[in-house]
């Protein structure tokens, strides 16, 4: 396999390069997100067979996240994880702190069935205090 099979210099659809640097798992689940709007090319609404060149920002809200990425380098066929990286350049901003928060209302394994008084204060941590 050549060096340089499968890669561009010019353009590709948008849909096939999401698929060729691996941000969905298959081709039509990238046009699907282009469809469904879930996919803009330099911040501009994209549909499946949009061209990207380098330089232009792809963002994909896929999976349940936004990926913001720059093209650096046109795909037209998938390749390998570490060669599909080099591809562009990841700008998504680092997900928010998870804040640690108990849960209200776990006991211990084992610990019966809780008595009314239980049962009233953990409605009453929950907010779902009866009136």
């Amino acid at each position: 396999m050549a060096a340089n099979e499968g890669k561009t210099t010019g353009t590709a659809r948008v849909d096939s390069w999401i698929w060729a640097v691996r941000l969905t798992k298959t081709r039509s689940q990238a046009a699907t997100a282009c469809r469904a709007g879930h996919v803009r090319v330099n911040g501009e609404r994209a549909k499946p067979a949009q061209s990207v060149k380098p330089g232009d920002e792809v963002r994909l809200f896929h999976a349940g996240r936004e990926r913001v990425v720059e093209v650096k380098q046109v795909l037209t066929k998938r390749v390998g994880a570490p060669a599909a990286a080099e591809a562009y350049a990841d700008n998504t901003p680092p997900p928010p702190p998870r804040e640690h928060v108990a849960l209200a209302g776990v006991r211990d394994r084992g610990a019966g069935r809780p008595t009314k008084r239980e049962r009233r204060e953990l409605d009453q941590l929950r907010g779902t205090r009866p009136s």
